[in-house]
């Protein structure tokens, strides 16, 4: 049996600004692109108070907190702590999988330090976190990443949760489908709609009706509402491709997308820096309300070298979409493609237009 330890930073950047900047502490922080499409990236916990999160538009947040102090993004810091936040992780072991700058994986199944136990571990890191770093963070213990994350948000900020092998049932099966990592607001009323409101609702179905619900994803659903989850923590995975999309609670217009093609862009490019090659190919995808999936994408001399960059030519794809006013979308996605090799040269010019069509009535959201 694996043990897993899931950490995760509490309101990374907007604690990074906090700490580096005294006269910030205590007061509501945003971090956030400048310009008036902008979503809001971090929020302190003070800024949370009024309801500000990540990925609402940046004039939402200002209505919700007039008294908030944004902050431009400054990720070359950022990640620079990040690297200091795995260095306290090499410590403990050599199995880390990073998922983005603020949160990683780590298997302490056999740890580098002999602690006896994976909470001591956990501990361990957590304090060296704040000792070394002046930062929080917290982490969540169990024998598999998928009840580890859901730990590690359970009483967040700046503390440690643990679900013990013998507690995985009574811990899941009243859960409502919100606390699954991977079911957003779409797919959580598709449940309801379905008459599934808990881990236990899913538990009660048979893997081939929730397969007929929700395609290959409900095998998935099958196994997580029993606590199964078998995917190993991977240590400097190499990734063909990095992605991320958001299907919108309502459909809406090509021009209401710039907000989530940002949020987008930002979660690819930090996903992306955990790959040492250069990405050459930069990825848009919609979906229609029709269910007509559309891609546009762009290799440009060089490698995005930055997340403006990536957010830039995002949004140039966008633009390059002919789409009517009345036309609707459902899903945006970005990705990052064809990554090169360090001994590669980059590749000329080259624009790549595919429409096709995609029944997607099990698709997942």
């Amino acid at each position: 049996m694996r043990k897993i330890v899931h950490i995760d930073m509490d309101a990374f950047y907007a604690s990074v600004e906090q700490r580096d900047d005294p006269t910030l502490r205590g007061k509501p922080v945003v971090v956030a692109w400048p310009g008036k499409r902008s979503v809001v990236c971090a929020a302190s916990y003070e800024a949370r108070r009024y309801g500000v999160r990540s990925a609402l538009p940046a004039i939402t947040a200002e209505r919700l907190c007039p008294e908030a102090i944004f902050i431009k993004l400054d990720f070359a810091r950022y990640k620079a702590v990040s690297l200091a936040v795995r260095a306290i992780f090499e410590r403990h072991t050599a199995l880390i999988e990073p998922l983005s700058l603020d949160e990683a994986y780590l298997d302490v199944t056999e740890n580098l330090t002999n602690l006896p136990t994976a909470t001591r571990v956990a501990k361990a890191i957590r304090q060296q976190i704040h000792d070394e770093l002046t930062l929080t963070a917290s982490a969540g213990v169990a024998p598999n990443k998928f009840l580890a994350k859901i730990a590690s948000d359970w009483n967040k900020p700046n503390r440690l949760f643990v679900i013990q092998p013998h507690e995985i049932q009574a811990f899941l099966l009243p859960l409502p489908v919100g606390r699954i990592p991977g079911v957003g607001k779409v797919t959580e009323e598709r449940m309801k709609l379905a008459g599934i409101l808990t881990v236990g609702d899913i538990r009660a179905m048979e893997s081939a009706t929730l397969e007929i619900h929700f395609g290959r994803y409900g095998m998935r659903l099958h196994e997580l509402a029993r606590g199964i989850d078998h995917s190993p923590v991977i240590g400097n995975r190499v990734r063909k491709q990095v992605s991320a999309e958001d299907t919108f609670a309502e459909d809406i217009p090509l021009a209401d997308t710039a907000g989530a093609i940002q949020r987008l862009a930002e979660k690819v490019w930090n996903a992306s820096r955990n790959n040492a090659r250069g990405a050459r190919t930069v990825v848009l995808k919609l979906k229609t309300k029709e269910f007509q999936s559309l891609t546009r994408s762009l290799t440009p001399p060089a490698p995005p070298s930055s997340l403006d960059d990536l957010t830039t030519i995002a949004l140039y794809l966008r633009d390059r979409v002919k789409a009517g006013p009345s036309q609707l979308f459902r899903l945006v996605g970005v990705g990052l493609s064809n990554f090169q090799n360090e001994d590669e040269e980059p590749s000329p010019l080259f624009e790549s237009t595919a429409i096709d069509d995609e029944l997607a009535t099990n698709a997942r959201s």
